[in-house]
């Protein structure tokens, strides 16, 4: 087995990126998660309401981020990675309230356009420490904007296993991972505890749960009722559907497409 992808999603929600290598930061992949854009009142916003947010597209540049629209780039934006401002709001994940420092004004604006509602896009300073559950926490760690784990690997034979049961199959990007692998056979890594790649080591945490996000259309932004529908039948456990692991990071300073995976079992 070893590494197929490296997925960053540097905004939450909006298009992901594959890159050929990456560092590994405690909170993640360097530049994953690390902005989130939030309502008025500081609740993240998702896919899972805005399916549209699919169709912004994110690149990673020597000076910050460039945010375009898929189907008509004259919609772009550069946001530089210091933030333009220093108003800090506390803003929510889930269940998690954490502070958040707004990139700008002008930033918020274009936002707000695009999306047609009131939003600003915030960074997470590295004085913000969201910490994991003690439950799942090995050393006390924290994660960034992810929804729970500052990790999430898949097997691409899982994802076969999944589209060979599908009318239409989809692409991985419905699922949005860190790490794909290659080899071995569907959902093997149900019963792992730990994974190395390359060099690092992760600590699997637990099962990722899947939602309707799942049901997006990562090119057209449009809904429906699959993968989710048909995953249900075969991967519901404990009224949850479950696909791909959540993990964190136990030691590494960076991984490469390419690198043997080798799994530890529970």
């Amino acid at each position: 087995m070893q590494l197929q992808d490296i997925y960053i999603y540097p905004i939450k929600s909006l298009g992901g990126i594959r890159l050929e290598e990456s560092k590994l930061e405690e909170r993640g992949l360097k530049f994953d998660r690390r902005w989130m854009l939030v309502d008025k009142e500081g609740m993240f916003l998702s896919q899972r309401t805005f399916p549209e947010m699919a169709l912004l597209q994110v690149e990673v540049g020597e000076q910050g981020l460039l945010v375009f629209h898929k189907k008509d780039n004259v919609y772009r934006i550069q946001i530089p990675f210091l933030p333009q401002s220093e108003i800090f709001k506390s803003v929510q994940v889930w269940e998690d309230e954490v502070i958040g420092q707004i990139v700008g004004e002008k930033v918020s604006k274009w936002f707000s356009e695009i999306l047609e509602m009131e939003c600003d896009l915030v960074i997470m300073p590295e004085s913000t420490k969201r910490k994991l559950s003690p439950k799942y926490a090995v050393n006390n760690e924290s994660v960034g904007f992810a929804d729970a784990m500052p990790y999430l690997l898949i097997g691409q034979a899982a994802l076969d296993g999944l589209n060979s049961k599908l009318n239409k199959a989809v692409p991985m990007d419905r699922f949005r991972p860190n790490l794909v692998f290659s080899g071995g056979i569907p959902f093997e890594d149900d019963a792992w505890d730990k994974v190395q790649v390359g060099e690092a080591v992760f600590k699997i945490t637990k099962p990722c749960a899947r939602c309707v996000m799942t049901t997006v259309n990562q090119e057209t932004a449009e809904k429906g009722k699959e993968p989710l529908k048909t995953l249900a039948t075969f991967r519901t456990f404990d009224n949850k559907v479950m696909f791909g692991q959540n993990m964190l990071l136990l030691k590494g300073d960076k991984i490469k497409v390419g690198d043997e995976l080798v799994p530890f079992s529970k």
